[in-house]
């Protein structure tokens, strides 16, 4: 009987082995084999208090076999009780001590509770019964992997997994010490060939879909998710993962609803209304959006993150974001950032002393706040400019953190100029990037501008587009880039990426010297530029390829070996450069102390583009940001012009405040009369006025 209920077993005939094993009971009531049996077949039928109770039958009647003993720790494993499964182990290696499965098992459980010592001297006990078992090195190895020791992990287990190639628990612990030691494919192997064996090991879907994710296969990451998702115990976070896993790959009509079950259940995850927010963007039904994140709101009304999420829809300039902004505020009176956003949407519509009464209620609940301090401070300055500039040094005075004294510095360099007294405010200014200069990056020397240049090539047929953007420190460039980075997926900002930039030679500041001087020649730079360009994310060569800066040394190489680019330079009237550039920095930090020495390397650099505009020798386009780097919709324009391609226009408030407008320059004629009159001949050789 009892190798008929096994068979039973083996075969997945649960009730069959059910029947057998009642019949059993009911013919040898006091055999404690019976019971045993009657357990496995209860816990395989899934009623796992039931298998308890029959097999606690079998150690009654046989208190003294460690087996049943051991068995009774499965069961109670199997249902997380772990003190309890510990108790059983111990009685059972009481009563054997050869009983190498619960030494096994225990050094499991001390390996779940984060006791590694514990686990190595059970590994050590379980080693002296059975040395050569393929789990006493399965142990040995989760034991190196938890220690951090991948290289060991990875030997041993792969040592056990060749003795037992089928053992599904030695392939999962395999599968991770793959995946410390970065090996993704084939921890993904291992990971796939165990859910093969226990197909209804739910974990092992999500850790699989993580690997192809990381692997760059998500639209075949979500389809692992899928047979998961329409359970009714499904997490919020699973729902969110699948809904991130469909925008990765491009589905946003398969994300929107795992992101929206995702929302019902967490209404204030920051992650999920990220991703919901992009799915309804790229779905482009602003409605629908409204409808959604409303509906949210009816029943979540105290969640900060999702009144956000609803305002996002909203153009800012729009009435209808200030309503809904008064609406939160009246929810949610003493919330941060209900308050920040009205205060913004109120200064946008110049509504100047509601939006100062709103800042000075920020100021109660967070003293240090900076952009309710800097809005005080700007209405103390029109009103009385010597009390601003008081406030603001009593800010300074109170201020620990060096990065808040740096800011409050740069805040009275700018009061300073609304009040008028511009050569202060360039002193406070300049001081700024005296300070930060041991901070930045030295200044790229500039080559000659005019290089010999070879001929122009003929670009192949089937040549991918390239453009490569570029624009000098306050030439707003970085407007640009905020365009194209919401819009083209082939424009790349890396460069200005800690710990993202690309290693090839464009990167290197020292490229356009070496070039020029020949240490370097065109086909190495832009063979090294290609084969730097799939680690980026761009597996076809197409790609607009953001600059650190430019370069006339960099002609020759176009002409000859990507003849196709087009080369996209930012600029405005070249003293406004300057002081844009002094007043409010560049997303390039440059080792600069003195406007001086600024006016005199960007005088320089602006000869390149000079020379580039008058001699056309490659394909390029000069966007002037003069009269619109404070509208979106016009520089999305422009760079539509210049790169002969659609861009779409851009949500309102990308760009933040807006910078000085163009002329101001003019303003600061005495302040910084000797730089300007350094960048008046390549002004004007760019088309704009003397004076």
């Amino acid at each position: 009987m009892q190798a008929d209920i096994l068979d039973a077993l083996r075969r997945g005939a649960n009730e069959d082995a059910l029947s057998l094993a009642r019949a059993a009971i009911a013919d040898h009531p006091e055999d404690p084999q019976a019971h045993r049996a009657l357990a496995m077949a209860l816990r395989a039928s899934g009623d796992g208090d039931a298998a308890l109770a029959s097999i606690d039958r079998a150690i009654a009647l046989a208190p003294d076999d460690a087996d049943l003993h051991f068995h009774r720790a499965g069961y109670l494993l199997h249902g997380s009780r772990l003190d309890a499964a510990q108790a059983a182990l111990s009685q059972t290696v009481q009563l054997d001590p050869n009983q190498f499965g619960a030494y096994v098992m225990q050094a499991q459980l001390a390996l779940m509770r984060g006791d590694l010592d514990e686990a190595e001297r059970q590994a050590r006990l379980a080693e002296r019964v059975s040395p050569r078992h393929p789990w006493t090195q399965l142990l040995h190895g989760s034991i190196a992997l938890e220690r951090g020791d991948a290289d060991a992990a990875l030997v041993l287990l792969s040592q056990a997994s060749k003795a037992a190639p089928e053992d599904a628990q030695i392939r999962y612990a395999l599968g991770f010490a793959y995946l410390g030691k970065g090996h993704l494919a084939f921890a993904e192997q291992a990971f796939r060939s165990t859910l093969e064996t226990m197909p209804t090991t739910r974990g092992l879907r999500p850790l699989l879909a993580e690997l192809l994710r990381r692997q760059g296969r998500p639209g075949e990451a979500a389809d692992e998710l899928a047979p998961l998702l329409d359970r009714d115990d499904v997490t919020p976070g699973l729902h969110r993962f699948a809904g991130e896993l469909e925008l990765a790959a491009g589905r946003h009509e398969r994300a929107l609803p795992w992101l929206r079950r995702a929302l019902a259940t967490q209404p204030d995850d920051a992650r999920t209304l990220e991703a919901l927010y992009e799915a309804l963007r790229r779905n482009g039904d602003r409605d629908m959006a409204r409808s959604v994140f409303d509906a949210a709101l009816a029943t979540s009304p105290q969640a900060a993150m999702l009144w956000q999420a609803r305002l996002a829809v909203e153009d800012a300039a729009d009435p209808a974001a200030l309503d809904l902004a008064q609406r939160w505020l009246a929810q949610m009176p003493e919330s941060l950032p209900a308050l920040e956003a009205n205060m913004a949407l109120l200064g946008m519509r110049r509504e100047t002393e509601a939006a100062e009464a709103i800042a000075h209620r920020i100021v109660v609940l967070a003293p240090g706040h900076r952009l309710a301090q800097m809005r005080i401070a700007d209405r103390l300055v029109a009103r009385d400019p010597d009390a601003g500039f008081a406030h603001i040094e009593s800010l300074l005075a109170q201020a620990q953190d060096e990065d808040v004294r740096r800011e409050l510095r740069s805040w009275m360099g700018h009061a300073q100029q609304r009040a008028g007294r511009f050569e202060a405010a360039v002193a406070t200014w300049a001081g700024l990037h005296a300070d930060a200069a041991p901070r930045s990056l030295p200044l790229p020397e500039p080559t000659a501008p005019d290089p010999a240049l070879p001929p122009m090539a003929m670009p192949a047929a089937d040549a991918p587009a390239v453009a490569f953007l570029a624009g000098a420190p306050g030439s707003g460039v970085e407007r640009l880039a905020a365009v194209l980075a919401g819009t083209v997926p082939a424009f790349r900002s890396d460069r200005f990426e800690a710990g993202r930039a690309p290693e090839d030679l464009l990167q290197n500041f020292r490229v356009a010297s070496r070039l020029s001087d020949g240490e370097l020649d065109a086909a190495t730079v832009a063979r090294d530029w290609r084969d730097h360009l799939p680690a980026r994310g761009v597996p076809n060569g197409e790609v607009i390829d953001w600059l650190l800066w430019w370069d006339n040394a960099l002609l020759p190489m176009l002409r000859s070996e990507v003849p196709q680019a087009n080369v996209v330079i930012a600029l405005r009237d070249p003293r406004d450069m300057l002081l844009d550039w002094l007043a409010f920095g560049a997303r390039l930090q440059l080792r600069v102390e003195s406007p001086l020495q600024m006016g005199r390397w960007l005088a320089r650099h602006l000869e390149h583009v000079a020379v580039l505009h008058e001699r056309s020798p490659v394909l390029y386009a000069l966007v002037k940001m003069d009269e619109i780097h404070a509208d979106g919709g016009a520089v999305a324009a422009a760079l539509g012009a210049a790169l002969r391609a659609h861009i779409a226009t851009p949500p309102a408030g990308l760009f933040g405040p807006p910078h000085f407008a163009a002329g101001h320059w003019r303003e600061f004629a005495g302040a910084l009369a000797e730089p300007f009159a350094l960048l008046a001949p390549v002004a004007q050789r760019l088309g704009y006025p003397e004076a």
